[in-house]
């Protein structure tokens, strides 16, 4: 017999909110973390440390959150009647997400050239590269598929589920190529337990929350 109440479910609009708080937690770290003990950014610097700092941040804040909230948006935006609204978030936010992440990988090559040290050596790289081509082709058969020019409708249904787990395996593989980042460097800086150490950890920890929240956000109904 069919329950007659759906109070003991769960809506993923809850966990969007979530997902959000835990979005402005992490950027407020990663922007902590870096201007505060690691001196900052720039595009050119005797520091090279400076240059390698966009790295992180665009990488963390502009690919991954970026990605996680574009994911997101169809759960996020209360709108069941008209889809484009949600669509068009989608799409920008997924779009910025493109942008950083191919910025991200110039400036850790030029990074690398400029302090002379070997491209694409740790796994941390081939997975990062990994990430960001596969989201480019994920994000080009969805454009495609669903912007310009538009397959037809059985088509984009059928397509449809493919799209969100190709999505989600994308963005997971994101997660874990940022958590290796982040112990390359908590390593290579030969951090402790001093108070950047807290930092980096509580970043690690954080993204690991915010792919739960976002993992959540797809599979669970929204109620309104």
């Amino acid at each position: 017999m069919a329950p007659k109440s759906r109070s003991y479910q769960i809506s993923a609009t809850p966990v969007t909110v979530v997902g959000h708080l835990l979005f402005i937690a992490l950027t407020t770290l990663v922007l902590v973390w870096l201007l505060k003990f690691r001196e900052g950014f720039a595009l050119e610097s005797a520091n090279k440390s400076k240059i390698f700092n966009l790295h992180p941040f665009l990488m963390v804040v502009g690919f991954i959150l970026m990605a996680g909230e574009g994911i997101m948006a169809y759960k996020a935006i209360p709108d069941r009647r008209d889809m484009k609204v949600q669509r068009s978030v989608h799409l920008t936010l997924q779009t910025i997400a493109l942008g950083c992440g191919i910025f991200g990988i110039v400036v850790i090559f030029k990074f690398q050239k400029e302090a002379n040290i070997p491209d694409m050596y740790t796994l941390h790289s081939w997975l990062g590269m990994s990430a960001v081509c596969l989201f480019g082709l994920q994000y080009l058969l969805g454009f495609f598929s669903y912007v310009f020019p538009g397959a037809e409708s059985y088509a984009r249904a059928a397509y449809r589920p493919w799209h969100t787990f190709g999505g989600m395996v994308i963005f997971l593989l994101a997660i874990a190529t940022a958590e290796m980042g982040l112990l390359q460097k908590f390593l290579s800086l030969g951090l402790l337990r001093e108070q950047e150490a807290l930092i980096v950890n509580f970043i690690g920890l954080l993204l690991f929350l915010f792919a739960v929240a976002v993992g959540l956000a797809v599979v669970l109904p929204t109620y309104y």
